[in-house]
């Protein structure tokens, strides 16, 4: 399980923004901070290093920390629209933990995939890693990935994580910190996205329960 002293507490703060922007709305409202740069807009005051993919939108190169893999099931479902949403979801979950490795909080491409209250909080939630000195390792599992459309555009987003292999790492040391597998090594996630005018499907909310029995093997 990737959760460290900082990193925990800084989930809790998280979970009381996300709360606080669901329920509908994904503006941020009153959780927005404007001391954070892309917290309105999702853009970043500089890019990594941009590529064009198929779509024609540039995207910035995400590369995970060594060690670190992701895997994403399923990465398509053979719908455009919905296939849309699950490819920007997995980038924005890269690139979060790029920013763990890199130590940076404010990473420009975490900002060109999320905005409002999921920025914020991925921004106290990467902020945890740096204040414990600590990225991750080992491989995390995202499955049972579902996409559904709303009237007003925006899209929610289910999906379980299988953290039992997942680790934090003291990059100092380079000390692994392998845990035991609990019910708490699986979570639970509900996110709102919303497309914005560059065609990103960013997360907007993001709410999350960890040893949720949805997601228990």
């Amino acid at each position: 399980m990737r959760t460290t002293t900082a990193a925990a507490a800084a989930l809790t703060t998280t979970a009381v923004l996300l709360l606080a922007g669901c329920g509908g709305s994904d503006s941020g409202g009153d959780g927005r901070s404007d001391a954070i740069a892309g917290a309105d807009t999702g853009s970043a005051p500089a890019s990594p290093s941009p590529s064009a993919t198929d779509d024609g939108i540039d995207r910035p190169e995400v590369e995970l920390p060594e060690g670190d893999t992701l895997v994403f099931d399923p990465e398509a479902t053979g719908d455009a629209k919905a296939d849309a949403v699950l490819k920007d979801n997995a980038e924005y979950l890269r690139a979060i933990d790029e920013a763990i490795g890199k130590q940076n909080p404010k990473s420009p491409a975490v900002a060109f995939y999320s905005k409002d209250s999921a920025y914020i909080g991925s921004v106290e939630w990467i902020g945890g890693f740096v204040e414990d000195g600590t990225t991750v390792t080992g491989t995390v599992r995202y499955f049972d990935r579902k996409v559904t459309f709303s009237e007003d555009g925006s899209a929610g987003l289910t999906y379980c994580a299988d953290e039992s292999k997942g680790y934090t790492k003291d990059i100092k040391t380079g000390k692994v910190d392998v845990t035991e597998v609990t019910k708490d090594s699986y979570v639970f996630y509900n996110d709102r996205l919303r497309k914005n005018d560059k065609g990103v499907w960013q997360t907007t909310n993001s709410t999350s329960q960890r040893g949720s029995e949805v997601c228990q093997p």
